[in-house]
């Protein structure tokens, strides 16, 4: 068991504290926020103390970090803040949901795993990963560090996906295949083929009929 800050206040800081407070071993004592974004001293009844005063309030030798930062600026902003924690000395926890089915090989610092992930034998989770619920990570898979997983994703057997990548929602990469760095692979997008990095794959949005609904039969 460890006592843990978790950073921001924002809805997906709420959601780590959900999670960590009734599916882990761990215990939730504070949240801690950039001084310029300090808006209120609790949160869920507990403290919020500025980031410039974490090391003095909550030394790392007694406390654990969790940041649950989100893909914004393609996972940057979460590794700069993982990389700075580390500096101070810090450990990340990582969470990994009850209603997973993980038989992974590892996973590193400050993942967070929600329920109905299944991660099949001889994968590698990277740190500072996110994969939301529902995802299918097939077997002898690689996530490298600083990927961020929307729900309901199919990594089929034998993939890498690089460092600081994004898959959207219902996204499915075929067996075998390389996703490099920095890509971002669009909700819906098949990819069968080895990617560059820095690529983008979109799947077309479905059109609007020109029929309006309530001219539809038995609606």
């Amino acid at each position: 068991m460890a006592k843990v800050v978790v950073f921001g206040v924002g809805p997906i800081a709420e959601i780590a504290h959900f999670y960590l407070t009734n599916d882990s071993e761990h215990e939730v004592v504070a949240f801690t926020v950039d001084k310029e974004y300090m808006k209120c001293e609790s949160f869920h009844e507990l403290p919020v103390v500025a980031y410039d005063m974490l090391v003095d309030r909550y030394p790392p030798q007694d406390y654990k970090i969790s940041i649950p930062i989100s893909y914004k600026k393609l996972n940057t902003l979460r590794a700069e803040r993982f990389a700075d924690i580390k500096s101070k000395g810090y450990e990340c926890v990582t969470y990994i949901s009850s209603k997973a089915i993980y038989y992974g090989s590892h996973v590193g610092e400050n993942c967070f795993i929600f329920e109905n992930n299944v991660i099949q034998p001889f994968t590698e989770i990277g740190d500072n990963c996110i994969l939301w619920s529902g995802n299918h990570i097939g077997h002898h898979s690689i996530i490298c560090d600083h990927c961020f997983l929307a729900s309901h994703v199919v990594v089929s057997g034998n993939v890498t996906i690089g460092e600081y990548s994004f898959c959207g929602v219902n996204a499915t990469i075929a067996d075998n295949v390389i996703i490099g760095k920095s890509n971002i692979i669009g909700a819906n997008a098949v990819i069968f083929k080895n990617t560059e990095d820095y690529s983008l794959y979109s799947s077309k949005e479905t059109e609007k009929s020109k029929i309006p609904s309530n001219r539809l039969r038995g609606f």
